[in-house]
């Protein structure tokens, strides 16, 4: 084989393996560097392959994996081009010409929580980030989205683009409105939604409301979000830990901890993956109706806080309704886009009990006055033309072919492994009998793997395992990453 003077590849570095594999990362890392930059232009896949002396088969199949991962874009007849800057994960360090850090930010890390702190820190690479919650974001629909951006702008009068509702724009409240009552059961009058900048900020809408009125103590999943579980304990609030079992919440535990509030993830369980059992709904909304002696002020019972989590991505059966449908007066509702677009989008919603509204809107306003008008009428128009329901049918045929790479790459290289949470979401719990699994993360870490494990999202004992997060990886890249992993089992 020859080289290229591109990148100067050399083929005779790329060893044993896959030479797909060995060409894909080295378009990675130059786009990683900045010897790559968005819109450079690379060799056409003949061209190519004749310099590397390769099949040119080997050349596409690397395109198109770099294509699928939102790094590349390529069209008929104007070439293959650098789409956007490489964004690292969280998990890689600077190299040394990277150039130094801004002050302001060089000591986040020991300020800001940390899920993954039993993670490498590994400048490879070739790192494979598994973290769960992250989408496939190169799926995001930038077309259809600009086209919602230009229709939003395009009819967007003077007087919008002022401070605006704190409760969020009107055309976006009565398409939320819409889109809850087709897709979760939620009738909800417009004027009831609060349009947030995500769940974070709805927990801590909440957390503020809530330490006014007198409470100090609220129930939580155990195993739950790591992060949800610091949002509260930032704003005020002592996380107590509720078991989760095969049939989700346990609901009798939660009656003897004596909280009068609980959050829960129902609809898909984050990290188990179950689905909150018909049995326990019942019962949780019982309790919640039950009068506490002393509870959240000015409500008539205790307060179930919903978060609805991964309700949209359901692959192998239909959606459950939201608690919410149930029991308007007792449950605060969560959801955004962030997980069904993108994080960067910000935009969330919140729907409370009446008791809560006007409390949780003058919270609103003193925070940030509101978000975002533009974002909000481009998510409207998204919603109102049916381009939401059309990304999401995509999403989820993809999102499926990941999960069943990943499922299949488990039984091939762990087969004494057991995978929870396969019908919905966006991440898979994998549990193997007498799995050390923070001693496997920093093998897994040393291999140029990221993965949490299941004891960062735990208060209280339990038995291990390894949440593993599939959609923003191709499958190709999901394979080698368990493949990894399984060395250090």
């Amino acid at each position: 084989m020859s080289g290229a003077d591109f990148l100067q590849l050399d083929p005779a570095r790329a060893g044993r393996g896959n030479l797909t594999a060995w060409l894909a990362e080295a378009v990675r890392a130059a786009v990683s560097d900045g010897r790559l930059a968005p819109g450079d232009r690379l060799p056409a896949t003949r061209v190519l392959a004749d310099q590397l002396g390769c099949s040119r088969g080997v050349v596409v199949d690397a395109y198109r994996r770099l294509t699928d991962e939102g790094l590349l874009a390529g069209r008929h007849g104007g070439g293959t081009t650098v789409r956007a800057a490489w964004v690292p994960s969280p998990a890689r360090q600077p190299r040394p010409d990277d150039g130094a850090r801004p002050a302001a930010t060089s000591g986040l890390a020991g300020v800001l929580p940390d899920p993954t702190a039993a993670s490498a820190r590994d400048s490879r690479a070739d790192l494979i980030d598994l973290s769960p919650g992250l989408p496939d974001l190169s799926a995001f629909p930038r077309a259809a989205w600009a086209r919602a951006e230009r229709s939003a702008l395009t009819g967007l009068s003077s007087s919008e683009l002022g401070y605006g509702d704190p409760r969020g724009l009107p055309a976006l409240r009565e398409a939320l409105a819409g889109w809850l009552a087709r897709t979760r059961g939620i009738r909800a009058h417009p004027d009831g939604i609060l349009v947030v900048n995500g769940v974070s900020q709805g927990l801590m809408l909440l957390a503020r409301a809530l330490g006014a009125q007198g409470l100090r103590r609220i129930g939580f999943e155990d195993p739950g979000s790591f992060g949800a579980r610091e949002h509260l304990r930032r704003w005020g609030l002592e996380p107590v830990p509720v078991p989760v079992d095969g049939a989700g919440l346990d609901v009798g535990a939660l009656r003897r901890t004596g909280v009068d509030a609980v959050v829960v993830t129902p609809a898909h369980q984050f990290p188990t993956g179950v689905v909150l059992a018909p049995e326990r709904r019942r019962e949780l909304i019982a309790w919640a109706r039950a009068a506490p002696p002393s509870g959240p002020g000015r409500l008539a019972g205790r307060l179930v806080i919903e978060d609805d989590y991964d309700a949209e991505h359901r692959y192998d059966r239909p959606p459950v309704p939201a608690l919410r449908a149930l029991a308007p007066d007792q449950v605060v509702h969560l959801g955004s886009v962030s997980k069904s677009l993108a994080p960067a989008i910000r935009i969330g919603w919140l729907l409370a009990p009446a008791a809560l509204q006007a409390e949780l809107v003058e919270a609103r306003y003193w925070t940030d006055l509101a978000s975002p008008a533009l974002p909000q009428l481009a998510l409207a128009h998204f919603i109102t033309t049916g381009g939401f329901e059309r990304h999401l049918r995509q999403v989820r045929r993809r999102h499926r072919a990941r999960r069943d790479a990943l499922l299949a790459a488990l039984a091939a290289h762990l087969p004494d492994s057991t995978a929870h949470g396969v019908a919905a979401g966006l991440h898979l719990l994998v549990t193997v009998p007498g799995m050390d699994d923070v001693a496997v993360v920093r093998r897994a870490g040393e291999a140029g793997v990221r993965v949490q494990p299941l004891s960062a999202h735990r208060l209280g004992a339990g038995p291990p395992g390894l949440v593993i997060g599939y959609a923003a990886n191709t499958p190709d890249r999901l394979r080698e990453a368990v493949g990894r992993i399984a060395q250090g089992v």
